[in-house]
């Protein structure tokens, strides 16, 4: 999986070098998650967004979450500094996090990350960002509806040198990066052609990083948010051995929040969260000598851990009136998965190339749950959040390409057979529950086509499909939730589904790229829970008959100012990314909805920066436009003042939060030291991507179903400053 980034290796730093990363715009770079293969991006039939190591850098986001809505990938809810949710082309992930039950599948080094939840997930690690928009279920399976995120991490061959960082910042930032990669050549442990089983090469990586950040104040002069902190530490280690059948790899790597804050929906400010995400992978990368036949073998271990450690001594009667809630509530959920993915390819004939993949994965998922109520609140334990289920599945799948006329055009079409089976395991607190389980299959295919018709110009055409299994809660929920309401589950349950066209276009020229996709996207059979009639506690799962189909455009656009203007003095770089879903329809919404636009979704966003840099200096000035989005609140809000009714869906409109960063070399013959400085939400908005009650006056909150909290805001004006050494 990783051999993609050999690619770029000639622009990467060397220990020797010891200075800033300095990457110019390719003409047409090597991406890997399309195919799940090194290819030229021009050659792929759909589109591919890259978020490069110097991105990273020149970035001070904290969180997977910051960067990626930094560069304009999707709708993000923010949560809290903890937990998000993301929209991509009308596909979203679970409101917790949830791998299992999202439409946007999570990737680390090409492999299923086990959380959905990116706010858990560091950038300190990560090399570089790839993100596939639309479906690619052939490939990778269940989940890849909407889209696929993959995180790259670094190795030692990728990163070499030694890399450490520490910055403070406002709120009590403190955080702390250090790195250290090795290559190693040339190396024999026995002798060449004896036969015996040889070592030729090595690398080595290992990384550590945390921080922590007190509560945060929201903007214009806003209050502080209790419950807004947060704690994170990570680490990664990687070990790799070039050998006579191939490159040996082994990795593992560790993320995660501590105690951190969830205010959510009622503005809870005694929430705490433990959110960790561990994984360990073992791959077999090789090919002949004449390169006819690849062969990719990965063996991995996940465990994904959410202690949720909630507490709502109010709730909100089915009447709207406050009553006793839990004192505590603590839910603890271990998703454990096991995997292999074997991934052989070979050379039919001139221009000809088949993959085979298998994959076979089991995950098992671990729920307790333990309610404390308040005097007069709901009585007796009851069950998790999620059913205990364990769940099987294979994939069988094979992609043919086909390049023509002098390799200007290459057609591709795939096709995958997913077999899986979700067992409904004893579940704590659950005495109704019938055991069992249930079997799922789903054929997924894609086909598509890309031609340059001159080297700087590339169209291409594709259609593709995705679906999403059920889980066992979806199948046999019986659940109380944490202001308690109950919802029951569906045997009867379908797969998820869909189907998206698109075309693209994109232009390549030296220091300069541009990229367009117009594309339409069809989710079917979404599951979803519906209210009982009469009874707003309880609500039951079910397949919505009504389709969200999202018809969007998408702006990638690169550039190298400095070299079209003729300026020598200094570089000036600029990055757009952009999306417009100007057609954006939910057919299954409620017919007492005021609107039928697709919830939780930007109708158009844009992450734009331009850098100026010298070799002991660069400044980056950052917009990022956060676009009108619809939303029936969870929220507990007044009526009139806030919403003319409960389930009315309040549309937010778009406004512009700018970040500023720059960093400089204090000392001419210290090339390996710099400086560096920023300053997010420059104008002081006082904003939220999502929620309706902001930290502000007059609050629009109801103050008695409100736990402690007054309302929910991003953080505003915040300074950070830091040193980053390499050697």
């Amino acid at each position: 999986m990783r051999r993609v980034l050999l690619a770029t290796a000639a622009i990467l730093p060397t220990a020797a070098q010891a200075q800033e990363v300095r990457i110019p715009v390719t003409l047409d770079e090597m991406v890997v998650t399309a195919t799940g293969r090194p290819e030229p991006r021009s050659s792929l039939a759909g589109t591919v967004q890259v978020i490069d190591q110097e991105t990273i850098r020149r970035s001070t986001a904290q969180n997977m979450t910051d960067l990626l809505a930094e560069n304009a990938v999707g709708f993000f809810s923010e949560w809290t500094p903890g937990q998000t949710s993301i929209n991509i082309r009308g596909g979203a992930t679970d409101g917790q996090g949830r791998d299992f039950r999202s439409q946007v599948l999570v990737l680390v080094n090409g492999r299923r990350a086990g959380t959905a939840n990116l706010s858990k997930l560091s950038p300190a690690e990560v090399e570089r960002i790839e993100i596939i928009r639309g479906p690619a279920s052939v490939v990778y399976g269940s989940q890849a509806i909407g889209g696929v995120i993959n995180l790259i991490m670094r190795d030692g061959r990728t990163s070499p040198g030694g890399f450490a960082e520490v910055a403070g910042g406002s709120w009590g930032l403190a955080e702390g990066r250090l790195r250290y990669g090795m290559n190693v050549r040339d190396v024999n442990v026995a002798p060449q052609g004896s036969g015996a089983y040889d070592i030729r090469a090595g690398d080595i990586y290992v990384g550590l990083s945390g921080g922590r950040r007190d509560s945060y104040g929201a903007g214009n002069g806003g209050p502080i948010l209790k419950g807004t902190q947060w704690n994170r530490a990570g680490g990664a280690a990687a070990l790799g051995v070039e050998t006579n059948i191939g490159r040996i790899g082994l990795s593992a790597r560790t993320d995660g929040t501590y105690n951190t804050g969830f205010l959510g929906s009622a503005w809870n400010t005694s929430n705490h969260e433990d959110r960790t995400n561990h994984s360990a992978d073992l791959t077999l990368e090789g090919a002949t000598a004449d390169a006819r036949f690849r062969w990719n073998l990965q063996a991995y271990a996940v465990r994904d851990i959410d202690n949720l450690r909630w507490r709502a001594p109010i709730q909100r009667s089915a009447a709207g009136l406050p009553m006793p809630g839990t004192d505590h509530d603590d839910n603890r959920r271990v998703l454990d998965i096991f995997g292999t993915r074997l991934q052989p390819s070979m050379r039919l004939w001139q221009g000809a190339e088949i993959l085979v993949g298998l994959d076979l994965e089991r995950s098992v998922l671990r729920s307790t749950r333990s309610r404390i109520p308040m005097p007069g609140g709901p009585a007796g334990q009851v069950s998790p959040l999620d059913n205990n289920q364990t769940d099987m599945n294979a994939g069988l799948y094979t992609e043919l390409s086909q390049q023509l006329f002098d390799d200007r055009v290459t057609l591709r079409a795939g096709v995958r057979q997913t077999w899986g089976n979700t067992a409904f395991d004893p579940t704590p607190n659950l005495p109704l529950q019938r055991a069992g389980s249930q079997d799922y299959d789903a054929t997924t295919w894609s086909a598509g086509a890309s031609w340059r018709p001159v080297p700087s110009v590339a169209l291409r055409a594709n259609a593709s499909t995705g679906f999403r299994a059920p889980t066992a809660t979806e199948l046999a929920a019986d659940f109380t939730a944490l202001g308690g309401g109950r919802t029951f589950g569906n045997a009867n349950l379908k797969p998820e589904t869909n189907l998206q066209y698109e075309v693209g276009a994109a232009w390549f020229r030296s220091g300069f790229r541009a990229d367009l996709a117009l594309f339409q996207n069809t989710i079917s059979d979404r599951i979803i829970t519906r209210v009982r009639p009469r009874d707003s506690t309880t609500s039951d799962y079910a397949n919505n008959p009504g389709d969200v189909v999202v018809r969007g455009l998408e702006v990638q656009l690169e550039a190298d100012l400095a070299r079209h203007l003729g300026i020598e003095t200094f570089r000036w770089r600029a990055n757009v990314n952009a999306s417009w879903n100007f057609d954006m329809r939910d057919d299954g919404a409620s017919r007492a909805a005021n609107t039928r636009n697709v919830e939780r979704m930007y109708r158009y966003q844009a992450g734009i920066s331009t850098t100026v840099s010298q070799p002991r200096w660069d400044v980056t000035l950052q917009g990022i436009l956060r676009g009108p989005v619809h939303y029936n609140t969870e929220e507990n809000l007044l009526i009139p003042q806030a919403e003319p009714f409960r389930d009315y869906v309040h549309r937010k409109d778009a406004f512009w939060v700018f970040n500023l960063r720059a960093s400089v070399q204090p000392f001419e013959d210290r090339p390996n030291l710099r400086v560096f400085g920023a300053i997010n939400n420059i104008l002081d908005e006082n904003y939220h991507a999502l929620f309706i009650a902001t930290a502000s006056n007059p609050f629009l909150g109801d103050a008695r179903l409100a736990n402690g909290g007054r309302g929910n805001s991003a953080p505003g004006r915040e300074f950070i400053g830091g040193l980053r050494f390499t050697f």
